[in-house]
């Protein structure tokens, strides 16, 4: 056992091979009865020692199907614990002293809707072995905990409503800077990193004024968010949840069961993950005019954005997961497994491109046209983010990972969240981990690409500079050269990679 003083009390952590874990840290006070949909509040001191040795609970969240379970041989299955007092966070640090070391924050992917810092995916033990940097992980409200708008509802307490889950991580952000020196970090030296929905809350971070110098650089993997939601679509999404639920009132809406929520938030978004694309009803972070005066990086960089150091970058085959979790799609024709995406998943905003592709990849059918449109909406999106930043005289250092894991006959090349294990170095049993994707990492390039990552990852929370020993020179992006670090069979940077593919986007709307 080892202890730790906070700002709100001591608490007991567990030492495992060096590293010392914390687990289910409060940062806010719980944010139930009539806390529910308030900003987060200050946690109330406590006496004595308190227990940070066991997981905590996440939001309550809808049930999502997981892809790679089915890939996870150990014996040990992940179980989470879901509650509405879930504003906690994980920390692993190899020391308790004063030596100042970079901090990783990681916000979890899932959209705004799922998901949870406690996942073993996300344990920070082997990468704080390796780099010497202690890592954070975040649990924060979701969904329409997080992000129902209840603006202009006659009381000033809940006028940010559509930002709690976004208030939640600078509630956080602002724990790791009064407390992590305790911990041996740097408070002075936080990078924001995220994967896929993960990487939209730092997007949105980076958009937020109060947030401005709790951190201090920025990885965004899988998942760049260029704009918020407008107030007026905030609105209407709230219009249909309140007649959906059968309340009109803040209290009525305080008091209704939790599980009624969560109904009512998928059909309000037609399912788990609902509200990613299209035009129709959305829960995520507002323009509110309190805590997101503009977008992020739409038409140009926030202010609050300007300066920080950005690392940027995405799987080659993003979408190809969408064809493996769907039900009944891999039975249906290519033009019907098209009609389907576009109808569900992405609000047909991709009829009049993807076509396109076809000029591209000779051959090719539909489907993988399509899932070629819909993978580069995200590498798109990250290069119209690092062109604004650039522009706002920010650095900027641009990856693509083309490893294709040989699960499935290698048919999902290289997938959405195939990235995650590498930048934890959490990818085989030393790790110490038990995680639902170990499967992903059965293939001989495994350790190489997992040390080229992971301390790609630790050289830019460092120093703001990606380039480490291992790597090729990684020279910054720019608008002539469009630099980007190819991490695949053979490691290198190439120069504008795809460039014909970029320049179908001219016209086309890659922003979330």
């Amino acid at each position: 056992m080892v202890l730790a003083t906070t700002s709100f009390g001591s608490v007991r952590g567990v030492t495992h091979d060096g590293i010392a874990t914390f687990r289910g840290i409060p940062y806010a006070a719980p944010p139930v009865t009539d806390l529910r949909f308030r900003p987060p509040q200050a946690v109330e001191p406590w006496a004595g020692v308190r227990d940070a040795t066991q997981q905590a609970a996440a939001c309550p969240q809808p049930g999502l199907p997981r892809l790679f379970d089915k890939l996870d041989h150990s014996n040990t299955k992940f179980v989470e614990r879901y509650d509405e007092d879930c504003l906690t966070i994980n920390v692993w640090t190899p020391g308790l002293d004063s030596r100042s070391r970079p901090v990783l924050v990681w916000l979890h992917g899932g959209w705004f809707s799922v998901g949870s810092g406690n996942e073993p995916a996300y344990d920070g033990a082997h990468l704080c072995h390796i780099g010497d940097v202690v890592v954070v992980t975040v649990n924060h409200r979701l969904g329409a905990l997080g992000f129902l708008s209840l603006m202009g509802r006659a009381d000033p307490d809940f006028e940010s409503s559509g930002n709690n889950g976004i208030l939640d991580i600078v509630a956080a952000l602002e724990w790791v800077r009064d407390n992590i020196s305790a911990f041996g970090g740097d408070p002075n030296r936080v990078t924001l990193f995220g994967e896929s929905g993960g990487a939209s809350k730092v997007s949105m971070l980076l958009g937020v004024r109060r947030a401005r110098g709790l951190f201090h650089r920025a990885i965004l993997q899988s998942g760049p968010m260029l704009r918020a939601v407008s107030a007026e679509r905030a609105a209407a999404t709230t219009k249909t949840f309140l007649a959906e639920l059968g309340v009109d009132s803040i209290p009525e809406l305080q008091a209704a069961p939790v599980s009624a929520l969560l109904a009512v938030q998928s059909t309000v978004l037609g399912g788990p993950l609902g509200g990613a694309y299209g035009d129709g009803p959305r829960m995520a972070p507002t323009i509110d005019g309190e805590v997101l005066h503009d977008h992020p990086f739409d038409p140009v960089a926030s202010d609050a954005a300007r300066g920080v150091p950005l690392l940027i970058g995405t799987c080659r085959d993003e979408a190809t997961m969408l064809v493996a979790v769907i039900p009944g799609i891999d039975d249906l024709a290519p033009e019907q497994q098209v009609q389907l995406l576009s109808d569900n998943v992405f609000g047909h905003a991709l009829d009049d491109l993807w076509p396109k592709y076809g000029r591209t990849r000779p051959g090719a059918t539909a489907t993988e046209c399509f899932l070629a449109a819909a993978s580069d909406q995200l590498r798109i999106g990250g290069i119209m983010v690092a062109e604004r930043a650039i522009a706002a005289g920010a650095p900027a250092y641009m990856y693509r990972l083309d490893h294709v894991p040989s699960v499935y006959g290698g048919k999902l090349g290289a997938v959405h969240t195939v990235d995650v294990g590498f930048v934890f170095a959490n990818t085989d049993a030393a790790a110490g981990v038990t995680s639902p994707n170990r499967g992903l990492y059965r293939d001989p390039d495994v350790p190489r690409l997992a040390n080229e990552m992971s301390q790609a990852w630790i050289a830019f929370a460092r120093s703001g500079d990606p380039s480490h020993p291992a790597l090729p020179q990684w020279p910054r992006y720019d608008l002539e050269r469009r630099a980007t670090m190819i991490f695949g069979p053979s490691t290198g940077v190439a120069d504008d990679p795809d460039a014909a593919e970029r320049t179908l986007w001219q016209g086309h709307d890659a922003g979330m």
